[in-house]
Order: structure tokens, then C-alpha cells, then sequence
């Protein structure tokens, strides 16, 4: 990636990666009324955002309105994120994350000319698709991972179901070399032991 793509997407990215990218997997879902504020939040910082890109003109004015819509976007879509507590929530925020900062490097790339312009929209492009192929790749992972983890349980009660009956036919068995009361009490020992009536 050249110099001035590294230095366009920076610009462009701190200010929508900050400390929401840390919203991006919470450890529990986002009540309802917590959802409910952050998206007003997110309604009222764009309109602020919004508003002070009025005294700006020309591509300096793009630039603006497309890291506020660009923030707003991605506030919007990590809170989403958090309130569903989902793996697709979370591949919508992070490709809404790699879209802001492709519109807003689409805007930086206005100001130059030529080839370098070109070089510019290309790379911006690139990261655009590289950001949404990773974000999908994550939501697969953690897909998997979910049904992988639900597969290893299921499988984890079924052996120990297997042994558990495994474990009792042996202590059946041993009863067996006894006589009388002795050997009731043993068979009743063991299907209390191993919860069989």
C-alpha cells in the first residue's frame, strides 16, 4: 500500500476506530433502554457533526459530511451490534466501519490528480473489500465456532452418558459374584449410585 493510502486511510479511520472498535464483541448484550440512548446519541453527535461542516466549502465540505455520516454510520451499526450480541451484527459493523473510511478516502482522493488519483481510488477500493472479506471471514469463524462448541457438548454428555452406563454394568456385574441380601444390596447400591430405578 503506498504512503499516501496509508496516510488517507489513517486520517480517516482514527476517528472511526477509536474506543467504539472496543463495542465491537462485549461480553453481554446492550439492554434495551442503554440501545435506545446510544442511538439518539449517535442521532445527535451526526447533527452536531453535520452542522459544522456548513462553514466548510468545496471538497474540504465532502470530506466533513463523509466522516460524519461516516461516524454516524458506524455508531449506529456497533450499537446495533452490541444490543443483538450476534456475529452478523458484528460483520455489519465492521463492514460498516470499512465503508466510512472508504467514502471518506473516496473523498481525500478528490483532491489529487491523474494517476495518483487513480492509485488513490484503487487502493481505497481494495481496503473496502478487504475490510468487508474479513469481517464476513470473522462471522463465519464465530459461526463455526458457536456450532463446533455445541457439537463438542453434545458429544461431551453423550460420552458421559456412555460411561456413566459403562461404569454401572460393571458395578452390576461385580454384585454379581454375591448372594442373598448381600447382592440386593449391592444392585440397589449401584442403581442409586448411577440413577437407574
Amino acid at each position: 500500500m503506498s504512503k499516501l493510502m496509508i496516510a488517507l486511510l489513517v486520517g480517516a479511520g482514527v476517528g472511526f476506530a477509536g474506543a467504539s472498535m472496543a463495542q465491537m464483541a462485549p461480553t453481554a448484550p446492550m439492554s434495551k433502554a442503554n440501545y435506545t440512548q446510544a442511538m439518539k446519541d449517535a442521532d445527535a453527535q451526526y447533527k452536531t457533526a453535520k452542522s459544522a461542516c456548513a462553514s466548510l466549502s468545496g471538497n474540504a465540505k465532502d470530506i466533513c459530511a463523509a466522516e460524519a455520516k461516516g461516524k454516524h454510520n458506524v455508531a449506529k451499526a456497533e450499537t446495533e451490534a452490541a444490543y443483538k450480541h450476534t456475529p452478523k451484527a458484528r460483520e455489519s459493523a465492521r463492514v460498516a466501519h470499512a465503508q466510512a473510511t472508504y467514502d471518506v478516502a473516496i473523498q481525500r482522493c478528490d483532491d489529487l490528480a491523474g494517476n495518483t488519483k487513480d492509485v488513490c481510488v484503487k487502493e481505497a477500493k481494495a481496503a473496502l473489500v478487504k475490510g468487508k472479506s474479513d469481517a464476513k471471514v470473522d462471522r463465519v469463524a464465530a459461526d463455526t465456532n458457536r456450532e463446533a462448541a455445541t457439537t463438542q457438548a453434545e458429544a461431551r454428555k453423550d460420552a458421559s452418558a456412555d460411561k456413566r452406563e459403562a461404569e454401572y454394568k460393571v458395578a452390576i456385574e461385580k454384585c454379581d459374584a454375591l448372594a442373598g441380601a448381600a447382592k440386593d444390596a449391592c444392585v440397589s447400591a449401584a442403581k442409586s449410585k448411577y440413577g437407574k430405578s
